[in-house]
């Protein structure tokens, strides 16, 4: 159960990694290309050799997000920092995941203030290199276009240089999860990912292993795009090689933004913020980490029975027993009273996310808007079905239609023509 869809993935979607022929280089390490070939590196070793300093801030020690109240789920303040059993204090799943996003948004402030409004424009190019780099970003389209559908309509309306990129994250990002998730997942170890992410370090440095690193590594010179949430989402495959219960709603968050609101933070430097916009660089990528939190939720409670039968519990052990419930019921698939008030709880939870990505939305780039919308409604959807089931997430998944996916494609066109 990785990698939630968040902001660049189309629902219900399934992927080979035959087509990207990476498996084996990831095992033992396939000779690096020269980044020579491809692109100038001027730009990503600006990037790389200015080092982030910690953003100083004055975010109280308290932070919200929604956690079970009586009759329900409330936004509730929920402590940040928390005592260890040494006595010792522990910074919170919130707190670590909020330096991320202040960190990414004090790169793209800097470079708007550098660089006036993200207009990117193509970095100049060694001879000869043009066309193997125009190559790779075309088998990114082509990927994204064959697997993910409804985004890659939504890409139609971007600029070249954002289509571009946006592919090119999508692809990685697929990659990353078919570590775990996909046919080959039982030959993954540690060590494997271990060496996906030194080649992630590689790649940001201009040395990409091959031609689908190389359009990612392009893409990281021409945005403000910061390591931090590729290296996260690879921390969040490791947790699924090694965790399969969450003790309560902290350890969940903080898998939900490894596998998907890591997508988000790529994403938005890519996407843009509108020129018109009056919100914080901060506000819109709280906003674009809501989209991802509540995706993941969403698949976590669509898959319940799914994951049951591989062993995993997706769901707070805490709010579990608080609601009567035990491992045992999930594994026998019994849907009674209790687990209906309990998925009835859970819901309101994600769409409490889905309210807040919503402020979020109207904040980027009029041309980006589209593709975020439509998966913003369309799994929103999904919550929909789940109580349509009554509930039953064990035996019947929940799934939106072609008619309703095709009907809310207009609909998240017509809110992108908004204004902020």
């Amino acid at each position: 159960m990785s990698f939630a869809s968040s902001l660049i993935i189309s629902p219900n979607v399934e992927i080979s990694p035959s087509i990207f022929g990476f498996l084996d280089s990831v095992r033992d390490g396939s000779q690096i290309l020269d980044s020579s070939r491809f692109f100038s590196r001027n730009r990503a070793a600006n990037l790389m050799n200015k080092k982030q300093k910690r953003v100083n801030h004055s975010h109280s020690t308290e932070l919200k997000y929604p956690i079970p109240c009586q009759g329900g789920y409330g936004s509730v303040i929920a402590a940040s920092m928390v005592a260890n059993p040494a006595g010792e204090m522990a910074v919170s799943a919130e707190e670590k995941v909020y330096n991320v996003v202040m960190k990414q948004a004090a790169l793209v402030k800097r470079q708007l203030r550098t660089a006036g409004e993200l207009d990117v424009k193509p970095d100049i190019v060694l001879p000869g290199t043009l066309s193997l780099l125009n190559e790779a970003y075309d088998r990114c389209g082509e990927v994204c276009a064959e697997y993910a559908k409804t985004f890659y309509l939504g890409t139609m309306l971007m600029t070249p240089e954002r289509q571009k990129a946006i592919w090119a994250i999508y692809v990685w990002c697929r990659r990353t999860d078919e570590l775990v998730d996909g046919p080959n997942a039982s030959h993954i170890t540690p060590s494997a990912l271990d060496r996906w992410e030194a080649r992630l370090e590689d790649l940001f440095q201009g040395r990409p292993f091959d031609m689908l690193d190389a359009a990612l590594a392009d893409t990281v010179t021409k945005f403000p795009v910061d390591i931090q949430p590729f290296k996260d989402m690879i921390e969040g495959m490791r947790t699924d090689l090694r965790k399969s219960r969450y003790k309560n709603f902290d350890e969940l968050y903080l898998y939900c933004y490894y596998v998907a609101g890591t997508v988000g933070l790529m994403s938005v430097p890519v996407m843009g913020v509108a020129p018109d916009s009056q919100a914080s660089t901060e506000s819109v990528y709280n906003a674009a980490l809501a989209l991802g939190i509540a995706n993941q939720l969403t698949n976590i409670l669509r898959d319940v029975g799914e994951d049951a039968r591989r062993g995993r519990i997706y769901l707070p052990q805490d709010e579990l027993a608080q609601a009567g419930l035990s491992d045992e019921d999930i594994f026998a698939g019994r849907v009674t009273d209790k687990w209906r008030n309990f998925m009835k709880n859970q819901i309101k939870r994600a769409r409490l996310f889905f309210d807040e990505a919503e402020k979020g939305v109207l904040e980027l780039n009029k041309a980006s808007r589209w593709p975020v919308w439509a998966s913003l409604l369309l799994y929103r959807q999904i919550l929909d079905e789940i109580e349509a089931n009554d509930y039953n997430n064990f035996t019947k998944r929940a799934y939106v239609s072609k008619a309703k996916k095709l009907l809310a494609l207009p609909m998240a066109y017509a809110r992108s023509l908004l204004s902020p």
